[in-house]
């Protein structure tokens, strides 16, 4: 059984508002349904979509990770992690769309624990949950910290999650993500350049430097690296340094060669600036 996951009743058509609630206070985020309702439910469709369940927890600094399936689930409950499944409770040719949170199971007795509707810890058997889970293709979401990857984890599905991040401006919570991405996966060429992208955002300079300087040793071949710590080095005043890494993306070329010579460009002329 998960711990600490509050309970709130889900009212009518309020089922992702309610239970987006709940997992995000879990994760550390207090928040009520009343909060989200604006961001998650929309009123032409009488409900939330996925999409929107996982922008409002981005929005919020949190890690949308989706998950599938009944192993999965099963694992991440076990590891103390809610998870949001969407259930139909009626018919697939007269659906009844509800969100629930999976806060536990009973292996001996095949049962699942929920929080459902208006039942604060509602007890399912495994047959009737894989039923109506089923028909909303085993969808199941994971809200968790920046700083706690899932048990099951995949290198590429966690940096994907992490740089939905960024795509709000949640540059702190990306950072985090991706430096605890880093933790286990420290040859992630990918989570080098959001940590390099997300201090850079935080004007944590010598961070961003640190962190594009160790992607292009991982990717030596890769001028986006060496390019993004041109601009790094330029704005901290070490020009010199700048111009050689950003001579040593041009060199390399590919298909942002022209963004890499426009950078190239400009710190010449901010030399050239600096001399006159």
């Amino acid at each position: 059984m998960v711990e600490n996951v509050p309970f709130y009743a889900q009212d009518e058509l309020q089922c992702g508002p309610a239970s987006l609630a709940m997992a995000l206070n879990w994760s550390g985020v207090d928040v009520k349904p009343s909060d989200l309702s604006p961001e998650v439910f929309t009123p032409g469709l009488k409900g939330s979509l996925q999409s929107s369940l996982i922008g409002s927890t981005r929005r919020h600094g949190r890690v949308a990770y989706p998950i599938s399936g009944a192993g999965p689930v099963m694992t991440e409950i076990s590891a103390g992690h809610p998870v949001i499944v969407l259930v139909n409770l009626a018919f697939s040719w007269y659906p009844k769309w509800h969100y629930a949170v999976v806060i536990g199971y009973d292996q001996e007795e095949e049962e699942i624990i929920l929080h459902s509707g208006l039942t604060d810890g509602q007890v399912m058997s495994f047959r009737t949950f894989n039923n109506i889970w089923k028909r909303g293709d085993y969808w199941g979401l994971l809200v968790l910290p920046p700083n706690r990857l899932p048990e099951l984890a995949e290198e590429s599905k966690w940096i994907a999650a992490v740089a939905g991040l960024e795509n709000t401006g949640q540059w702190q919570a990306a950072a985090t993500g991706y430096a605890t991405a880093l933790e286990r996966w420290n040859k992630s060429f990918v989570a080098w350049m959001g940590l390099g992208n997300s201090k850079y955002n935080l004007k944590e300079l010598d961070s961003s430097a640190d962190a594009f300087s160790r992607a292009s040793q991982l990717q030596p071949e890769n001028g986006l690296a060496y390019n993004n710590l041109a601009n790094v080095l330029a704005e901290q005043g070490k020009r010199e340094e700048a111009l050689t890494a950003a001579q040593r993306a041009v060199d390399l070329g590919g298909p942002f060669q022209d963004t890499f010579r426009q950078t190239l460009d400009e710190i010449k002329r901010m030399e050239k600036d600096n001399d006159q």
